[in-house]
């Protein structure tokens, strides 16, 4: 088992350590190695909405919570067992939610508005201030990662040690999962090294609390990691395109660090089925027109340079052998379909998907599927928005749940036209006899099995969880101009090709890789906590803390490119987090190609980029 350590006493929250092979063996045959520290910083969330939670009591004294949540059914246990009150007395209401990101995954506010309410038999609301948000509620947890390659003259990797120190803030909040997360979504990218250590610590200090943070943790080690083997190739005289199109794991091959490593656990053994990331390479390349000005610096104005840069990530689809999520559907008499999930919306388009899924499975337009989505009254269980799981495990649930239904309009359809059910097709609304033609709208099936024969209820429910998490894998191209008088970045064009199986909503798709490839270009330029010598953050506002505005935002464009994942609904993979693993370190290599400097730390100011030029002697 994972060696898991925790020792409060010495500030430590978290420890880990995996690995296999001979590690010294691996570096011993090396022709040399590839060793540096990297780093990445605070960063909150930004949603536009803040923490809020309302508790109040209903007509039967229930007490009522309406939250800005990512996970109700967390809410409702937690603040149970909080205020040692009977679950059956909560209800937890996830309303429309501005944005979450991680950052509303945690039960914070709820209790203490419920607190306040079951005292005082009176409704309660409790609201964060944007300066509360920032110090108060979670961040991204700022980690330095030591990563060490041995390599061959060809660019062969004998050996990997990663080693990471994460800095959890007050409290221990996601400390040994994000840390596992920074080794356990990334090493398994090059499944052909044999010799492999990762380890890993978490401390406290009286720094904001770290939490779950879009990429959790993933996002961290890309940083290393991409900028690793950009040298590697360099070295090796290699394209690092073409470097990483034969060492990356492809469909059939498994990873040993899947086995060894989970989320803050022993992990899952799986095969990889799905995998076009060397189309997405090749796409992504074109786009920009890589081959054309890669390693050019090509001058761009007076005191700026063109670079280009290139990362690639894989992530994953739910957390194997945990997630789970239920979904329960009925029919109506006009031929629309109520569906209940616990699944939570938090402008993710969730809603939309599982709409889609059933309304595919039963052959009618999305508009006839109306949804209703966590309320833990009225909706069946789901862990929560989390894990890029929704579409790949609460999606299942409502696949299983509309197939059920499916049979069911068959079955009554059968009855009703006097016909065996194995000729009966759904198309367009309809139970349809392949041999005669004959017609059973679900308007007519629904009445019949309501008012006129065998009369019951139309409805299923369905429950699923994984034994597998199949990554989406992505390509990330920069291409920058570098103004060598003031260190100063600009992004001109932001290319994503992304592999998350069979796209359910491409549009949905292509919104969730945009808004995770600006979310990391701000993260890895301008975003960043300022502390006075006492540990007080001193910029807790949008008017000191710079985060990306539209007029930022580069060109940018994101190609799909189709894979068939047969574990998914319809073929689909996740794509919530993964757009935002590579934007910090495509930035970076782009840096290099352009001026010729390594940036090992983020936030890439101009200060900083400035600086390292200096040091180098650039300028």
């Amino acid at each position: 088992k994972i060696p898991a350590e925790y020792r409060p006493e010495r500030n430590l929250a978290a420890g880990i350590e995996i690995g296999f092979g001979d590690l010294e063996k691996g570096f011993s045959e090396a022709d040399y190695i590839e060793e540096h520290v990297y780093k990445m910083h605070y960063a909150s969330h930004c949603a536009i909405e803040p923490h809020a939670a309302v508790a109040y009591f209903d007509e039967r004294g229930r007490l009522v919570i309406i939250s800005t949540t990512q996970v109700p059914f967390h809410v409702r246990r937690i603040t149970g067992a909080v205020l040692d009150i009977p679950v059956g007395m909560i209800r937890v209401i996830k309303p429309r939610v501005g944005g979450g990101f991680g950052g509303k995954q945690e039960v914070i506010l709820e209790p203490i508005a419920a607190l306040v309410a079951w005292r005082n038999k009176r409704p309660a609301r409790v609201v964060f201030s944007r300066r509360e948000v920032f110090v108060s509620s979670r961040t991204r947890h700022p980690m330095r990662i030591r990563l060490k390659t041995g390599v061959k003259e060809d660019g062969a990797i004998t050996a990997i040690e990663m080693d990471g120190l994460m800095n959890s803030g007050a409290y221990g909040t996601h400390a040994l999962t994000v840390l596992a997360n920074a080794g356990g979504k990334v090493l398994p990218l090059f499944n052909k090294i044999s010799n492999l250590k990762f380890s890993g610590r978490t401390v406290y200090t009286n720094l904001p609390v770290g939490g779950a943070y879009r990429g959790y943790g993933a996002t961290q080690g890309y940083f290393a990691f991409n900028q690793q083997i950009d040298m590697i190739a360099r070295k090796a005289g290699l394209d690092i395109t073409d470097f990483i199109k034969k060492w990356h794991i492809k469909e059939g091959e498994t990873s040993e660090v899947f086995k060894a490593l989970g989320e803050g656990k022993e992990g899952v053994s799986q095969i990889v089925r799905s995998c076009k990331l060397d189309e997405c390479i090749d796409a992504g390349a074109s786009a920009i027109g890589w081959q054309d000005k890669r390693g050019k610096r090509i001058s761009s104005g007076k005191d700026r340079v063109k670079g280009m840069g290139v990362a690639v990530a894989m992530q994953g689809s739910g957390i194997p052998e945990i997630d789970m999520a239920a979904a329960s559907m009925k029919l109506n008499e006009d031929g629309s379909f109520n569906l209940f999930v616990g699944a939570t919306d938090i402008g993710t388009g969730s809603d939309t998907i599982l709409a889609q899924i059933a309304a595919e499975v039963l052959t009618v337009p999305a508009e006839k599927i109306i949804v209703l989505s966590s309320d833990t009254d009225l909706t069946p269980f789901d862990t929560g928005a989390y894990a890029s799981s929704t579409t790949y495990i609460s999606g299942a649930a409502v696949e299983k749940c509309a197939l059920d239904i499916k049979d069911q309009l068959i079955n009554t359809a059968s009855d009703m036209l006097g016909v065996p059910k194995d000729g009966l097709i759904l198309r367009m609304g309809k139970a349809v006899d392949t041999k005669t033609g004959r017609k059973a709208p679900f308007e007519k099936i629904s009445y019949h099995s309501l008012y006129i024969k065998n009369q019951f209820q139309i409805q299923a429910q369905a429950s699923h969880t994984a034994s597998e998490s199949p990554p989406p894998f992505i390509a990330q191209f920069a291409e920058i101009d570098v103004d060598k008088k003031t260190g100063e970045i600009h992004v001109v064009q932001f290319v994503s090709a992304v592999d998350c199986g069979m796209p359910v909503n491409p549009a949905l798709v292509e919104g969730q890789i945009e808004g995770a490839a600006v979310n990391g270009l701000s993260y890895a330029l301008c975003e960043e906590y300022i502390f006075d010598s006492k540990g007080k953050m001193l910029n807790p506002g949008f008017w000191d803390y710079k985060i990306y505005t539209d007029r930022d935002i580069p060109e940018m464009k994101t190609i799909v490119v189709n894979s068939f994942e047969e574990t998914g609904p319809f073929g689909a993979k996740s794509v919530g987090e993964i757009g935002i693993n590579g934007p910090a370190p495509a930035v970076a290599n782009a840096v290099y190609d352009a001026v010729g400097v390594r940036m090992y730390e983020t936030p890439m100011t101009p200060e900083k980029v400035w600086t390292r030029m200096k040091e180098a002697g650039v300028i």
